[in-house]
């Protein structure tokens, strides 16, 4: 038995086939999926509307709660004060603590003070952490690879400074120095470039062949799929964006992914309103992804943006669906049961937008 599709009954009758729908003029944006809020992020984001839910403004926020600016305007706008130390915070007042995780030392700064804490550490962080107080605690020399200077690595060194040494690049291996090479492992920061820490960590096992792995990586899986979703893409660019703050590291990394995987150019941005219309001169192709600390209503506005400057179509370029999420810090979690706020869905991501008050 023959199955005819309707262009062929069509073609059979004598009718000529209908034409396929015109493809609208203009060029083509190719958006990364994965992209935008990682749960960490999301939890860290919730963490603070919903403590600004319980008691109100204001609430204290030790540095950034995550690199994003946006984010962090909007939520000054409901009342979260960010400061860069604790002493900035009142004795006994609430603060809490940003994604990327303190050290035992700000801890203790924050009891002495009598602080009601809220970590709102990512646990992918703090599971970097545990690693390193466990090797410390084994007595081994540790090699955390990343950026000094960057608050998930002042976090982690924290743990056991006088086992760690930071490494953020390949050409700083040669600098390491240390006790017994056969009692050496690696750790690192979440949001590294996984090229770049492989070939660091390559470069630290020509030098120490015993060298011992992290019982699990360490790179956090949103920061790896975004890097993945933008390689796929970037040889197709002719240009690529990232939305992304300047000091989110996933972010930056992201422009040197898309440059190395054949982007015929890369440029980061807050938000549409930097992006310059001389990028995309005699381009018909250009990726989009967004960092893991991007509300989706940038990446909405980049999208409208560029519609209106010839770039119609929207393909969207799928490497992985996330489904991982974080619930609230527990006592948060508690004090919000108490005060009859606790979230019907405490497991569920989140997103800020500039109307968002719940």
């Amino acid at each position: 038995m023959t199955i005819e599709t309707p262009s062929a009954a069509a073609a059979t009758a004598g009718t000529a086939p209908e034409a396929p729908a015109p493809t609208p003029p203009g060029g083509t944006v190719l958006l990364a999926a994965p992209g935008g809020y990682c749960a960490g992020v999301a939890r860290g984001v919730d963490g603070v509307e919903k403590t600004l839910d319980l008691y109100g403004p204001p609430v204290y926020v030790r540095k950034e709660i995550v690199h994003n600016k946006y984010v962090v305007e909007t939520l000054t706008r409901r009342g979260a004060v960010f400061v860069q130390e604790t002493d900035e915070v009142p004795e006994g007042a609430r603060v809490v603590f940003s994604a990327h995780g303190v050290s035992p030392q700000v801890r203790a700064a924050a009891d002495a003070r009598n602080l009601a804490t809220i970590d709102a550490t990512c646990p992918l962080v703090t599971k970097v952490h545990r690693e390193a107080v466990r090797f410390a605690k084994d007595d081994y020399d540790i090699i955390l690879v990343g950026h000094e200077g960057h608050e998930e690595v002042e976090g982690t060194f924290g743990e056991a400074p006088a086992h760690i040494q930071v490494v953020g690049s390949p050409d700083e291996v040669e600098g390491v120095v240390v006790r017994d090479p056969s009692r050496v492992v690696w750790i690192s920061q979440t949001t590294l470039s996984v090229d770049e820490t492989r070939e660091t960590v390559d470069r630290l096992r020509e030098r120490f062949p015993q060298l011992i792995d992290p019982p699990s990586d360490d790179i956090c899986y949103a920061t790896q799929n975004r890097q993945e979703s933008v390689k796929t893409i970037a040889p197709r660019a002719d240009v690529m964006i990232v939305v992304g703050s300047a000091n989110s590291s996933n972010s930056v990394r992201l422009v040197e992914v898309a440059l190395e995987a054949g982007a015929g150019a890369a440029h980061r941005v807050d938000k549409a309103d930097e992006l310059d219309p001389a990028w995309f001169e005699g381009a018909s192709t250009v990726g989009l992804t967004s960092g893991a600390s991007v509300p989706e209503i940038l990446v909405r506005e980049v999208i409208e943006w560029l519609a209106n400057r010839g770039f119609p179509t929207v393909e969207e370029v799928r490497t992985q669906t996330e489904t991982i999420t974080f619930a609230l810090p527990r006592n948060l979690r508690s004090e919000l049961a108490a005060g009859g706020l606790a979230d019907p869905r405490p497991h569920a991501p989140r997103r800020v937008s500039p109307d968002h008050t719940s």
